[in-house]
């Protein structure tokens, strides 16, 4: 059944129910009420009538403890407008919003703007799993365990700055108000970052954060989102940033075609086939991180050369760098020689481990799935995010309606449709360096997992590398990496060091009293 969708303006009033009290202590809730425009999605017969709110605010009082130490703060669930150019709704942004709540100065305190990517996933990855007050009940190694729920994160960045996580429209409970209003105002590289960052301006003004210090966090494709963001709202919204995160950062729009391509992924090969123990006895008996700058210096100064050389290559050049590329990789050389150097990341997936009748994941390639045949030329199914999902969906749903008292039969869109999306105009990384070209204020933290195959470390590195070309930001340039993957905040250990990490470039990139912006 197709649904349609109504616009009407109600006028919403009185309070709504006091919630049952959540797990944590000393916690109350209130609703703040507001003239709503809510659109109306015609449900199926026998089925609850589903509503998103245009403007909505639900406020409850929490307490977490960070590092032995009790913070209060104040969340905030609710929605606000994305304006069209006649000062019309044309959607709502759901967010949610923690504020520390003993804080006397707010001028003084530094906000985190948080997205995650997809194009079309919701911020509940970040959000309930690395840097926000509450984080998922997994295991140590990020595995779901049952009962599936949330519980306090003692390593929350709450401590030394307020965060919001915001859902793009179509994730999370974000809608548009009606079908009729077209997709391409949302639904691209340009379109996406034009309205997230007019909505970021009505979002800062409402909530009085002009003063603060603000810093912009990206996962995935919200890498490309707040890399875009960095200038637009420098240039188009005259909102200058301290610093940007990126955790798991996308390609930027930094061309890599070719013999790059190729080449940039065999050090994520390594990382993986060492953590498989698929690697010469030598090599294995590295730590990885020793290792990897082995591989590092030969994809850099003989397999880019070699792959560029094409046909050109002699044989028995060609034998010698196929025999490294299988050392490192754990693949054959027969396998190497057959795509003439060009392994395709699907394959490696299903190739590494084939042998045991096992694939690895996409996103985390310490995970391994099963595949119906052990033959074929990439996986089923993402090993890594079909169990992640174990472990997300039932979590956020509890806590948004059980902890926060968020309450609607809205579907929270984990993953939503944002198709057609148009790529086109993809500038972001030099869109980065631009706007850190224009404020010396602005600093940049980069995260990478190690074992990562969607968006691999050593790519990171190489963005790094192209985006400041001229070596004149490396001042205000970092990267770190984990021994996890997309996510890897789901491992313990990784979830309190990369915390620390962006809790200690946080207060790096907070100049000092008087300190002007100036080169």
């Amino acid at each position: 059944m197709k649904f349609r969708f109504v616009l009407t303006t109600l006028l919403i009033s009185g309070l709504m129910a006091q919630a049952q009290q959540g797990p944590k202590k000393n916690q109350s809730k209130e609703t703040v009420t507001a003239t709503q425009v809510t659109v109306k999605e015609e449900a199926k017969p026998g089925t609850n009538e589903r509503n998103i709110k245009v403007e909505s605010a639900v406020v409850s009082n929490h307490s977490v403890t960070i590092d032995g130490k009790a913070v209060p703060y104040k969340a905030t669930a609710g929605t606000l407008p994305v304006w069209d150019e006649d000062g019309k709704p044309i959607a709502g942004l759901f967010y949610t919003y923690y504020e520390r709540s003993d804080v006397q100065n707010r001028d003084k305190r530094p906000l985190v703007i948080s997205f995650n990517g997809g194009p079309g996933s919701a911020s509940v990855w970040m959000h309930i799993a690395y840097t926000g007050p509450v984080v998922l009940n997994i295991d140590d190694e990020g595995y779901p365990v049952q009962p599936y729920g949330y519980k306090e994160n003692p390593y929350s960045i709450l401590d030394v700055a307020d965060v919001v996580y915001i859902d793009p429209v179509n994730t999370g409970y974000s809608r548009a108000v009606s079908k009729d209003i077209p997709t391409n105002k949302f639904f691209g590289v340009r379109a996406d970052i034009k309205y997230l960052a007019e909505w970021i301006n009505t979002f800062v003004t409402r909530n009085n954060r002009w003063a603060s210090p603000k810093f912009l966090i990206g996962e995935s494709y919200g890498t490309t989102r707040v890399s875009g963001l960095a200038l637009e709202l420098q240039n188009s919204q005259w909102m200058y940033l301290n610093g940007v995160v990126l955790v798991s950062p996308t390609e930027l729009g930094i061309d890599r075609s070719g013999p790059v391509d190729a080449a940039l992924r065999l050090p994520y090969f390594a990382a993986t086939a060492w953590y498989h123990k698929a690697l010469a006895a030598d090599l294995q008996g590295k730590d990885l991180t020793a290792m990897l700058p082995e591989v590092e210096t030969f994809t850099i100064n003989e397999l880019i050369p070699a792959i560029s050389q094409g046909g050109m290559l002699s044989a028995d050049k060609k034998k010698a760098i196929a025999v490294k590329m299988a050392r490192y990789s754990g693949l054959s050389e027969k396998v190497i020689l057959d795509y003439n150097f060009n392994v395709p990341t699907d394959f490696f997936w299903k190739e590494l481990l084939r042998d045991k009748g096992f694939t690895v994941g996409r996103l985390d390639s310490r995970y391994r799935g099963i595949d119906k045949m052990t033959a074929g030329e990439g996986p089923d199914y993402n090993a890594e995010l079909t169990s992640w999902l174990h472990s997300f969906t039932p979590a956020i749903n509890m806590y948004l309606r059980n902890e926060l008292n968020y309450k609607t039969d809205l579907k929270y869109n984990m993953f939503g449709s944002v198709y057609p999306w148009d790529k086109s105009g993809d500038q972001t990384g030099d869109n980065l360096r631009q706007a850190m070209a224009q404020n010396p204020y602005l600093h940049l933290l980069v995260q990478s997992g190690y074992y990562d195959g969607a968006c691999d470390y050593f790519n990171a590195k190489y963005s790094m590398w192209q985006l400041d070309a001229a070596g004149k930001l490396q001042d205000r340039m970092s990267w770190e990496g984990y021994r996890s993957g997309h996510m890897m905040y789901l491992r313990k250990d990784d979830l309190k060091t990369a915390n620390n990490h962006i809790r200690e470039f946080i207060k790096k990139a907070l100049p000092k009293a008087g300190e002007a912006a100036k080169f």
